[in-house]
């Protein structure tokens, strides 16, 4: 039975949620990757940037904010893990690419976790792994319309109310499940929102452009 799969990083990892062709659906969560990519998946959506240029802003990422907002962050590279902090990978990328390119606190505070996919993705893996973000997959399941903020209790509702739709009708009990796990409401809700795409996307924004590894950089939704 086909099983696809969702991911999206916490403070302390990763949490997945999976859903099959039955809509049977459950939760899980690791410190690391490689366990919950072990599990057998026919397609697995990762909300985590695939493929990575030394300098620049990806145009999968461009034209994704183009459609959501400022909800998809600018400004991934490879090799930004390597900084001893934010002030000076934002001195290094002025230097370079001028004043305002640099990063934000939210895109440096997820380094570790750009490096541990990029250090596990291979092109041959993104024929099952994808990139994915869920703004952008809960904008193609709300018909193109943005939704309220995802931090607003409304916009909360909102998002559970399009995943129960799609098969996942036991978001809310799992939300009070997490509790002592260090994933967030949103964490947990943008996985399964990944698992959807997983399953359903159909649509890409990007594609065109390699990166150094020979990854390509685009979001699927």
């Amino acid at each position: 039975m086909p099983t696809y799969l969702g991911l999206d990083g916490f403070r302390f990892g990763w949490v997945a949620a999976w859903i099959d062709e039955r809509g049977d659906h459950g939760f899980d969560y690791s410190p690391g990757l490689t366990r919950l990519l072990a599990m057998p998946h026919a397609r697995a959506m990762i909300d985590m940037p695939i493929g990575l240029n030394p300098g620049g802003y990806r145009e999968c990422d461009l034209r994704a904010r183009a459609l959501v907002g400022p909800a998809v962050f600018l400004g991934a590279r490879r090799d930004l893990w390597t900084f001893p902090d934010m002030a000076a990978a934002n001195r290094h990328y002025w230097d370079h690419e001028g004043k305002g390119r640099g990063v934000s606190a939210q895109l440096w505070n997820i380094r570790d976790k750009l490096r541990e996919v990029d250090e596990i993705m291979t092109p041959e893996r993104q024929a099952t792994i994808g990139e994915a973000h869920p703004e952008l997959i809960f904008w193609k399941l709300a018909r193109q319309v943005r939704l309220e903020p995802k931090t607003s209790l409304r916009g909360r509702e909102q998002r559970i109310a399009l995943l129960r739709d799609r098969g996942f009708t036991s978001v809310e009990r799992w939300l009070t499940l997490r509790h002592g796990t260090g994933i967030g409401r949103h964490d947990l809700i943008d996985a399964c929102a990944c698992a959807v795409a997983a399953r359903d996307s159909n649509e890409r924004v990007g594609g065109g452009e390699i990166d150094p590894r020979g990854l390509r950089m685009e979001i699927n939704y």
